[in-house]
């Protein structure tokens, strides 16, 4: 009889960042890439934030594997359906240390943003730590189905939520659409605003540029 057993050990994961965080950095970022990703190659699209007053932090997903028939390029996955639950424990304990880590006492704004399936640990993350934060921003991924409007009652009133994609996403179809509007509307009422822009799925620079100076 086959028999599927666990063990638990300790390992070490990298985690990548962008600028240096010094006495004018204003806003922090903590961003959560897309499936296919490597978090040193994601952070090319915060580069044309102010160094200065910009500090960013990718967590990388745990699951790498090499892309395409040639077996050039490495990517990585957070999750996928099998053992879903087990493998977010170990994401989110993952994440919890890289914060505690980079979590400085200076004050600033701080950003959570997830792209893609980055969504997804973006929001379990907050919900299950109760992490405020001054921006939310859900861009081109799909918001968990489990979550419930309870798991954001500690999120500051005050607290933009974002949920941004182009309207020529491939992954994005009209359910989907109604789907996360309603979703998004549910866990985060009137602090949900909705932001289409014209493009593919890929990550909207403007808009990162544009928050990082409206902050």
């Amino acid at each position: 009889m086959a028999l599927e057993k666990r063990v638990s050990y300790q390992a070490s994961k990298t985690y990548s960042t962008l600028n240096d965080f010094t006495k004018e950095t204003r806003n922090v970022w903590l961003v959560f890439h897309g499936m296919g990703y490597l978090s040193k190659y994601f952070l090319r699209y915060f580069k044309s934030l102010n160094p200065a007053e910009n500090y960013i932090i990718a967590p990388q997903a745990p699951s790498k594997y090499y892309m395409g028939p040639e077996f050039k390029h490495v990517g990585a996955s957070w999750l996928t359906r099998e053992d879903t639950q087990a493998e977010t424990r170990n994401v989110l304990t993952y994440v919890d240390e890289v914060w505690k880590t980079e979590c400085r006492d200076q004050e600033f704004n701080f950003i959570i943003l997830g792209y893609s399936q980055g969504v997804s640990i973006a929001t379990r993350w907050m919900a299950s730590r109760k992490i405020q934060c001054d921006h939310l921003v859900l861009h081109s991924g799909g918001i968990p189905r489990e979550l419930r409007s309870s798991d954001f009652d500690y999120l500051s009133v005050e607290t933009p939520v974002t949920y941004i994609y182009g309207d020529n996403d491939e992954y994005i179809d009209e359910a989907r659409k109604t789907e996360q509007s309603l979703l998004g509307g549910q866990l985060f009422g009137d602090r949900l605003n909705i932001e289409v822009f014209d493009g593919i799925h890929e990550v909207n620079t403007d808009f990162l540029l544009k928050l990082s100076e409206t902050l």
